[in-house]
Parts: C-alpha cells; sequence; structure tokens
C-alpha cells in the first residue's frame, strides 16, 4: 500500500508539473512572435501610397528681390532605423534643426526656428525618452544680430515640437503664426507642446486657410498674395503640422515639410517612420500616407520642386547659408 501510494504521489507531481510546463512554452512562443513582429515593424517595407492628382502647377509671381538662407542651429543623433522603415541601426543619422530666413519686400519670415540660447533648460521639460543627445550650434537670435533680427515680421512653424520652436524663446515680440488647428493643439497642452507652452508672452497672429486647392492639398493660405509664400494643412505628424511653399523669381520652387518625413527616404522610397515612433508621436497614419503621396506626386510632375524634411541636413544642400542666400 505505501508502495503504491508513493508511485500515485510521483503520479500526481507530474500531471502538475505539465500545466506549467505548457504555460512556459506558451509564454516563450508568444515572446518570440512578439519580439518577432516588433523586429518586421522595421523591416523595408515599402510604403504603399495612393495615385493623387495634383493638377497644374499654382502660379506665383514672387520679387526679383526675394531671397531665402538656412540657418542651422546644430543636430541630434539617432540610428537610420529610427528615421524610416528599413534604415540601418549601425548608421547614425544627423538629424538637422534649422531655420529658413525668407526674405521679402513685404516683410521677412522665419520657417521654424531650430534650437535656441536656452534649450538646454528647455530639453529638461521632455520625456527621457526624447532627451536625444545633440550638437548646439549658433541660435538663429545670434546670427541674425546684426543684421536682420529687427526685419523679421513673422515666424512659421511647421509644427509646435520642441526642436522647431525653440528659438521662439529668444525672438520676443515677432508674431507667430498659427491656424485655427495650432492655436487649439497649443492650447490644449498636450504631449508636444510642453516647451512652447513653457514660454511667457508669446504673441500668437492667427491665420486661416482661405484659398484653393494647392498641389493636391484641399486648402491653402498664400502669405503676401504674390504666390510666393503658401500654406497648406498637413495634420499627419501632429494636429497643427503645416507645410510651406516658398517659390522664388528665378523659377527654383521650395516645399518645407517639416516632419511628413524625417529624412529624404521616407519620400524617394517611400517608407513611413517605424510603428513605435509613429505611436509614440500618436501621427495619423492615413493623413501621413496621404500627404507622402500628395509630395511625391507633386515633385514628380514638377521637378523645379525641391522637398525638404526639417530634419535631413542634405536636403537643405541647395539653399545657401546665412548670410549668403539663394534667390
Amino acid at each position: 500500500m505505501a508502495l503504491a501510494f508513493e508511485g500515485g504521489s510521483s503520479f500526481l507531481l507530474r500531471m502538475r508539473r505539465r500545466p506549467v510546463k505548457s504555460a512556459l512554452i506558451g509564454f516563450a512562443i508568444l515572446l518570440l512572435v512578439a519580439l518577432l513582429s516588433f523586429a518586421w515593424t522595421f523591416a523595408p517595407i515599402r510604403l504603399d501610397v495612393p495615385q493623387i492628382d495634383v493638377g497644374a502647377l499654382p502660379p506665383a509671381a514672387p520679387p526679383a528681390a526675394m531671397s531665402i538662407s538656412a540657418l542651422p542651429t546644430g543636430t541630434y543623433e539617432a540610428p537610420a532605423a529610427l528615421a524610416f522603415r528599413g534604415g540601418s541601426w549601425s548608421e547614425k543619422r544627423a538629424f538637422a534643426a534649422t531655420g529658413v530666413l525668407v526674405r521679402h519686400p513685404k516683410g521677412d519670415l522665419l520657417i521654424d526656428t531650430g534650437f535656441g540660447r536656452n534649450v538646454e533648460r528647455q530639453l529638461k521639460l521632455l520625456p527621457s525618452l526624447q532627451q536625444s543627445p545633440h550638437h548646439l550650434g549658433r541660435p538663429v537670435i545670434d546670427q541674425l544680430a546684426e543684421t536682420h533680427a529687427d526685419t523679421i515680421t513673422a515666424i512659421i512653424p511647421t509644427h509646435a515640437h520642441w526642436d522647431h520652436i525653440s528659438g521662439v524663446d529668444d525672438l520676443h515680440g515677432i508674431p507667430v503664426l498659427v491656424s485655427d488647428a495650432g492655436q487649439r493643439f497649443i492650447d490644449s497642452h498636450g504631449e508636444g507642446t510642453e516647451v512652447l507652452n513653457s514660454f511667457r508672452d508669446v504673441s500668437y497672429r492667427p491665420y486661416h486657410f482661405d484659398g484653393a486647392s494647392y498641389l493636391g492639398f484641399p486648402v491653402s493660405h498664400d502669405m503676401y498674395g504674390d504666390g510666393s509664400v503658401v500654406i497648406v494643412p498637413a495634420p499627419g505628424h501632429t494636429p497643427d503640422s503645416v507645410i510651406v511653399f516658398v517659390n522664388l523669381h528665378s523659377g527654383k520652387r521650395y516645399a518645407f515639410i517639416g516632419d511628413l518625413v524625417w529624412q529624404m527616404e521616407g519620400l524617394t522610397r517611400p517608407a513611413e517612420k517605424p510603428w513605435m515612433m509613429r505611436l509614440l508621436i500618436g501621427e495619423n497614419r492615413s493623413e501621413i500616407r496621404t500627404d507622402i503621396a500628395r509630395m511625391r506626386a507633386a515633385t514628380t510632375l514638377y521637378p523645379q520642386i525641391t522637398a525638404v524634411p526639417a530634419h535631413d541636413g542634405r536636403a537643405f544642400s541647395s539653399i545657401a547659408i546665412y548670410p549668403a542666400s539663394t534667390r
């Protein structure tokens, strides 16, 4: 009887261990599937974009005196794998933080501001994951101080994230142009607006998308009424994101597309940002996909248009660095 009982106990122990072993195997399989699925989100999958009819090239009559200049203020580093699907983990990309000065007889504009004088303090307002290693250059205010700081009549942020508006804090009194969606986003005090909302006495000047469709974008706003600077909504990266088209007297045209894509591969392949990055930002994938399609169609049909992602230094290569200018 004792032997039978001992054999029964051994059998019961083995039966109890089986569910535990099965559970561990199941968990391991689920973990492996999750890891493989996550790795797949970085795979070089070509983004399927819709066919877009962008229509005729919009007319523009920019004055001969108009010009633009790039004002680099620094960079921060990230692996190419985090910039676009298919990028290499071993390749480092220097994300540019560059402002663009638009000189126009009716008043100069600044598209984005890059890093300002107080960027180190501003970075501490962000979640730790967003505090990337960076290299500081000269802030816009210091680059412009001698000649053009007093001529800027307005700042056009492509959106309100810190690396596009840091220098606003240095440019006191210069109005920041915002659309209705832009003002709502800033007023929401949501993620991504921490730095801008930390500034005191920012003067916001509203504008409205009161113009017709423009290269496939449904509405637009013509800054000067001559077609030289036209803003369109592109609310995929953030609700307030815009694209700024700048058209020069020489026939050169630029589209400052903000963070629609982070590197040129986003348009040329095309490739979207990795799923993890899109999730952290809260991007509208459908809107991003459509706007990438619009920009690809426009630049293919009209090669005089140069698309400039805000963080790809290569895209600024045809724009003279301040104080030189491109006309």
